[in-house]
């Protein structure tokens, strides 16, 4: 597949679990990395994967309110667990929307086309482990 790049960075963990993750090109980000299953400071790649969800598709979503004339009030929330199987660990996302100020289907066709859109739930939307959907209240 041919593509024409609109934005490039580049990122590097040289530590492994235990040390820092930066931006090295696009960026002067530098993460503290460390294990969910340990009390030591620093964030993991559970948060990361949320965290960029979260805000991708929450982006993807405001403009779409823009197109629409909506003044952006939707909220994205994303539950990350991590989880064993038979060949080490695997991911669950629970991605929770609320877009408070449309009727409920206006809402589902918003997220419905969001989704389609957004970068980070192209890459994700496809595994079963990933599940979008809209929500009046967030619960976990």
């Amino acid at each position: 597949m041919t593509f024409r790049s609109l934005y490039h960075t580049e990122v590097i963990n040289d530590a492994g679990l235990n040390g820092h993750a930066r931006v090295t090109l696009g960026g002067d980000l530098d993460v503290l990395t460390s294990s969910p299953l340990q009390d030591d400071p620093g964030t993991n790649p559970e948060q990361i994967l949320g965290l960029a969800l979260a805000t991708c598709l929450n982006a993807t979503i405001e403009a779409e309110e823009g197109r629409r004339g909506l003044e952006h009030a939707a909220e994205v929330k994303v539950g990350v667990d991590m989880g064993k199987d038979t060949e080490g660990y695997q991911f669950f996302l629970d991605c929770q929307v609320r877009i408070p100020q449309v009727a409920e289907a206006e809402a589902q066709e918003i997220l419905a086309k969001c989704e389609r859109r957004c970068p980070v739930a192209k890459i994700v939307g496809s595994s079963q482990n990933v599940r979008v959907h809209l929500v009046k209240q967030f619960a976990f």
